[in-house]
C-alpha cells in the first residue's frame, strides 16, 4: 500500500538535497548540458518546477498540462532564465505542492496524469520523488544514481518492471539482483525468457534509461532494448 505521507517527506528531503546542490551553480553553469539530450541544466531545472505545477492541476482535478505543446514552450522558455531565478522557482513550486497535498483529501481516488495515464492520487507523492531524485542525476552535479536512498531503488526499479509488464516489444524478463530480489517485467512469451543479473543501482540505471546494461549478465537471450519512457 502506498503511504502518500511518507513519500512526501522524502519528497521534502530530495528537494532540499537537491537546491543545497544546485544553489552552487552560477548562471553559466545552468546554462551547461546536463545528461538528457538535449536539455541544458536550466531545462531540467525548469522542467522540475512546471512537473509540481502539473501535479498541482492533478490533485485539485484539472488537466495535468494545458497540451503538450504547452509543456515543452513552458520549459523551453524557462531554461535561459538566471540561476537565482531558477531556483527560486523549483522551491516555491515544491511548495506549493506540498501545501496543495496538505490538504484533505481522497487518497485512494483515480487521477489523470499525461497521455491517457491514470494512477491512484496516493502514487503522485512517489511519482514527484522520483523526478526530483532522477533528475537530480541528470543536472551532473556530483550526485549519481549510487547515491540515491536504497528503499527509493527498489521502489523505482518495481515500478519501472511494472510499467514494462505486458509490453509485447520486451522479452519476457526476470531481473534479479545481489540481494536476491526479483522482479519481472516485459510481455514476450515465457518461452523465451531472458533472466537480467546486477546490483539494484545497475538495473535501475538501465531501466529508466541512464545506463546502458552493459554492468548486467544477461541469459536465456540478449539484454533487452527498452522501449523510452
Amino acid at each position: 500500500m502506498m503511504d502518500h505521507a511518507h513519500d512526501l517527506g522524502a519528497v521534502r528531503g530530495a528537494t532540499e538535497r537537491l537546491l543545497d546542490a544546485a544553489g552552487r551553480l552560477d548562471n553559466a553553469s545552468i546554462g551547461e548540458a546536463s545528461r538528457l539530450p538535449g536539455w541544458s541544466r536550466g531545462h531540467v531545472l525548469t522542467h522540475l518546477s512546471r512537473n509540481a505545477d502539473a501535479l498541482v492541476n492533478v490533485l485539485r482535478g484539472l488537466p495535468m498540462y494545458a497540451s503538450s505543446e504547452t509543456r515543452d514552450a513552458d520549459i523551453a522558455a524557462g531554461a535561459p532564465r538566471p540561476a537565482a531565478e531558477q531556483l527560486k522557482d523549483v522551491r516555491e513550486s515544491a511548495d506549493a505542492f506540498q501545501a496543495v497535498a496538505a490538504e484533505p483529501a481522497d487518497w485512494t481516488r483515480t487521477v489523470a496524469l499525461r497521455n491517457g495515464v491514470t494512477d491512484s492520487a496516493a502514487r503522485l507523492p512517489f511519482r514527484r520523488w522520483v523526478e526530483v531524485e532522477l533528475h537530480h542525476v541528470d543536472l551532473g552535479i556530483g550526485y549519481e544514481l549510487e547515491d540515491l536512498p536504497a528503499d527509493f531503488v527498489e521502489r523505482e526499479i518495481a515500478f519501472l518492471a511494472d510499467r514494462f509488464l505486458g509490453n509485447e516489444d520486451v522479452p519476457a524478463t526476470a531481473l534479479t539482483d545481489r540481494d536476491g530480489r526479483t522482479w519481472s517485467t516485459g510481455g514476450g512469451p515465457p518461452s523465451a525468457l531472458v533472466t537480467v543479473q546486477g546490483s539494484a543501482v545497475e538495473l535501475l540505471g538501465w531501466l529508466s534509461g541512464r545506463r546502458d546494461g552493459s554492468a548486467l549478465t544477461a541469459a536465456g537471450g540478449p539484454l533487452p532494448a527498452l522501449p523510452p519512457l
